[in-house]
């Protein structure tokens, strides 16, 4: 599977050796028998590591987890919560837009979804699952993707000091009790989407904290309403 994959070198250094393991190898065999069954696999193969690919190990500022690719045509691009540019924004990212501008006073111009902007400047958009079938959600659960980015979250947390997680909902929650909050700060609220934003996600002001955090730590902050 690793010599089909486009990532930046230092993700390879850090949790290439995951590749050759049984499950990785499983887990593109499964991938390559959905293709060849005519199963419309979203991200296109070359997005599925988008976020390790445009962020490298030693970029990274903040890290934000989301749970699997969106399952809807010409929506997933490998980043969590993005979707391409001139799609339509999904709910969820409608609701982080809303309280970016109520955290920073200024809104997100015009009705775009891409997240690339932030994944340049070192906002790890990491997906808990990197693939999804078309039109069925959560399809590629539990078919190894989740074991694989359990292993980039610890790794990352443990080679790193002073980022910032953005944990949403409980399953993001979950997926990053491996992080020490003596060692990173660790921002958590309920997840941005309709059925929970208002009980815990607006107002959570995660995007003022993250960069006052990074400030405090001699960082650049993130300019959050770089989105295209």
């Amino acid at each position: 599977m690793a010599a089909d994959v486009k990532l930046e070198p230092s993700w390879l250094d850090l949790v290439g050796d995951e590749f050759d393991k049984p499950y990785m190898r499983d887990l593109s065999q499964f991938l390559r028998a959905e293709k060849q069954a005519g199963k419309r696999i979203y991200p296109p193969g070359g997005q599925m590591f988008a976020a390790l690919d445009l962020t490298p190990v030693d970029a990274v500022k903040v890290v934000i987890i989301g749970q699997d690719p969106y399952h809807g045509r010409g929506q997933a691009h490998g980043l969590c919560f993005s979707v391409q540019p001139g799609v339509a924004l999904p709910p969820s990212l409608k609701n982080i837009f809303k309280e970016i501008e109520s955290d920073l006073g200024a809104p997100v111009v015009g009705n775009r979804g891409c997240l690339t902007g932030w994944a340049r400047q070192g906002v790890l958009l990491l997906n808990a699952v990197l693939s999804v079938q078309h039109g069925n959600a959560g399809s590629h659960q539990g078919r190894g993707w989740e074991q694989f980015t359990d292993v980039i979250v610890q790794r990352l947390a443990q080679a790193r000091q002073g980022l910032v997680f953005m944990l949403w909902g409980a399953y993001a929650q979950k997926k990053g009790a491996v992080v020490d909050g003596e060692t990173h700060c660790v921002l958590s609220a309920r997840h941005p989407s309709p059925f929970s934003a208002n009980d815990g996600f607006f107002g959570c002001r995660h995007f003022s904290r993250a960069n006052h955090y990074l400030e405090q730590h001699g960082l650049e902050p993130i300019d959050w309403l770089a989105v295209e």
